[in-house]
């Protein structure tokens, strides 16, 4: 079997037979969705196919397909169960967008005869596999998947596998609950790792595995799941569910013992209007990255029982609630390649090449693999289908590959025999393996990691002229980038001209901080962060280098093993060290001349106690004005740290302080409901108008 892929936008079934084939695909995927949670098509894929199908039967209704999966629970391709469901168990119709959740909530008041009064219910659509439980005075006594709506499969066997559905209620109350199980992303991550030790394959996507675990029985070993309520239903007659709205019968759920939405980072929220809904939309879809569990989208709710009860439910899903779609984060594409680069520490980077597939609005055609020990573990060859997602919604990474679909045609990754970079000797002593000579090796990664942005920021200075540089034996480190003359600018650049501008911005990166210049040299264990804190706890590049294991550790963050490490490094960097200060390179950060009996934090340049002492600072959207040449994240954190405060990249119960520039996500939201103060650029730049420029 093949993969199908989203086809192209605007596509269209134009023939009978084109829409007969789309029903077959659906419904084959709809079964191995439901069924073990492998499908061959990923949700959006799916979720277009749908469309074309439906625009097609709106087309032509007197073509329309009983079997169409249109509007039916699981597509329509799950049997019935063995166990009825105390009430039926639907899914929902989706929103791809706010005019479509402005559409439905008028069709809500069309029902109703009126507006809606008792507010909307939002939060989070957890990724996972559904399924009610039902509790029998108190006791955890059956739990059943949602099969077709009417009846579902019989999975008691999980009990106790779960975490968020206890054994045992806080009483004795008889009532179901249902909700969605899922593995987070550690469960998914420690999953594999044990299904691996005991010579299972991966699972290819947290939800697949979730949905095959429910159903596995005789596994020689238990894969921990999670469970999330977001309803409940009475049941043997029970009276014991609050009656008046959605969000009191969820805070009941809640008091029982059993884990609810409102437990996630995301939360649950009730709003009076579809407007204030689609801002809650807007909130959770920004915190995405951040939740540890997929979602694919967002639910709004009726939260007024009697306005659910009024507007009805259909026979495919309720009118009173709808799924706000979110862009896919996670999609399937095939992987083509995988090619190895040697970093500036000596560490060997596979990379995978896949055939490019969009995920949330980009393009993707590389992705992560960590080291040749994760390869392995995941089981991943050339040819294979494979799930994608953007970790943090930012870095691509490959999750597992999807084995159902295997043609027999894939073909083992070759894993380097020899150093792809010097063609030397590999260290393989270790997960992630290393040139035996990474100093030679990775000395072109090394002085463009040095000239980076966040570093010395010598914009220009591209992989092609450091190349040229390190050949003609004119760079060896990152201090003979100082020593270079027009000449051999000019040589590797090809350019007059654009050797006058590498003079002028090598220059330029004299005058950087202590910080950058620190970090520019490499050491391990160290970054952007921890280069910060050291300047700014040493001030003097002289001290750092005359200081001992035991000083070291007195920097934030820097246990034994680090400190010992970092004093080692720093010791064999003497030489650069000398050439640099011989250059004119500052060595000092700015901030330096504090009071000796001050401590570190809340201490700003010049050793005066900074305007954000004791704040945690989170800045969210685009800085532009007196902050716009503060355009990247690190650069923002130090300039916070120097002006005493605390830097984080997410709201938080420490954060005290929210810096908004344009087009701010759903952070703002999230601080005003935290009633955390929010600062706009100018405001914010004028509070630490003496720290902008040092």
């Amino acid at each position: 079997m093949t993969i199908t892929t989203a086809a192209p936008a605007g596509s269209a079934l134009t023939t009978r037979d084109e829409y007969a084939d789309a029903i077959g695909t659906a419904i084959r995927a709809a079964a191995a969705y439901y069924g073990s949670g492998d499908s061959p098509l990923d949700d959006a894929s799916f979720d277009l196919l749908l469309s074309l199908i439906q625009a097609y039967e709106e087309r032509y209704p007197e073509h329309t397909d009983p079997a169409s999966p249109t509007g039916k629970v699981a597509g329509g391709a799950v049997p019935a169960g063995e166990v009825a469901h105390t009430a039926p168990m639907l899914s929902l119709a989706n929103a791809f967008g706010p005019q479509d959740l402005l559409d439905w909530e008028a069709s809500v008041v069309r029902r109703l005869g009126g507006p809606v009064t008792g507010g909307f219910v939002v939060e989070p659509k957890l990724d996972g596999a559904s399924l009610a439980a039902r509790y029998q005075d108190g006791r955890l006594v059956r739990l059943v998947t949602r099969g077709n709506g009417t009846s579902g499969e019989d999975v008691s066997h999980a009990i106790g596998t779960i975490v968020g559905l206890p054994e045992r209620l806080a009483s004795d109350a008889s009532f179901e609950v249902r909700g969605e199980v899922l593995l987070t992303t550690a469960q998914f991550e420690r999953a594999n790792e044990v299904r691996a030790a005991h010579g299972a394959g991966p699972f290819s996507h947290a939800r697949g595995g979730a949905a095959g675990t429910l159903r596995a029985k005789g596994r020689p070993y238990t894969v921990e799941m999670t469970f999330w309520a977001f309803g409940a239903v009475e049941r043997g007659g029970s009276a014991v569910l609050p009656a008046t709205s959605q969000a009191e019968v969820m805070a009941f759920v809640a008091a029982a013992g059993v884990q609810t939405a409102a437990a996630t980072p995301a939360g649950l929220t009730v709003v009076a209007t579809a407007a204030e809904a689609q801002e809650q939309v807007d909130r959770i879809a920004a915190l995405r990255p951040l939740l540890p569990f997929g979602i694919d989208g967002v639910v709004v709710k009726l939260d007024s029982l009697a306005e659910q009860s009024a507007a009805g439910t259909g026979s495919r899903h309720p009118h009173w609630a709808t799924a706000y779609k979110l862009a896919a984060v996670e999609r399937r594409t095939r992987l083509l390649d995988v090619t190895w680069a040697v970093g500036r520490t000596g560490v060997l980077a596979p990379t995978a090449v896949l055939e490019p597939v969009e995920i949330d609005g980009s393009v993707v055609r590389h992705a992560t693999l960590h080291n040749p020990a994760d390869i392995e573990r995941r089981g991943l060859r050339i040819g294979d289908t494979v799930t994608v997602r953007k970790a943090g919604d930012v870095i691509p990474r490959i999750e597992a590959p999807v084995v159902e679909l295997r043609t027999g045609e894939e073909r083992p990754i070759a894993l380097p025999a020899v150093c792809p970079g010097c063609q030397g000797e590999i260290d393989r002593s270790q997960e992630r393996w290393r040139c035996a000579q990474p100093a030679d090796c990775g000395r072109i990664a090394a002085i463009l990691y040095a000239a980076g942005r966040d570093q010395l920021d010598i914009d220009g200075l591209g992989e092609r002229y450091v190349r040229a540089l390190v050949e003609a034996g004119r760079v060896q480190d990152v201090a003979d980038l100082f020593a270079l003359d027009h000449a051999a600018l000019a040589q590797a650049a090809g350019s007059e001209r654009r050797a006058v501008k590498l003079l002028e911005q090598i220059e330029a990166a004299k005058g950087r901080p202590l910080s950058r210049v620190f970090c520019a040299l490499g050491v391990l264990g160290t970054g952007r962060g921890m280069s910060r804190r050291i300047a700014r706890h040493f001030g003097t590049m002289e001290a750092i280098r005359t200081a001992d294991a035991a000083a070291m550790t007195e920097v934030e963050l820097v246990g034994e093993t680090k400190a010992t490490a970092i004093v080692a490094q720093v010791a064999s960097l003497g030489p650069v060290i000398d050439k640099l200060a011989a250059a004119g390179v500052n060595l000092t950060e700015p901030q330096a001349e504090r009071p000796a009996d001050a401590g570190a934090e809340g201490i700003g340049a010049g050793g005066v106690q900074g305007p954000l002492a004791g704040q945690t600072v989170v800045v969210t959207g685009k800085m532009t004005g007196a902050l716009a040449a503060y355009d990247t994240r690190d650069k923002v954190r130090e300039l916070i740290e120097r002006a005493g405060g605390k830097s984080a990249s997410g709201i938080s119960g420490r954060t005290t302080l929210l810096v908004a520039g344009a087009k701010a996500g759903g952070k703002v939201a999230k601080a005003e409901e935290a009633g955390i103060e929010i600062l706009g650029e100018e405001a914010f730049a004028d509070r630490i108008a003496a720290f902008l420029g040092c």
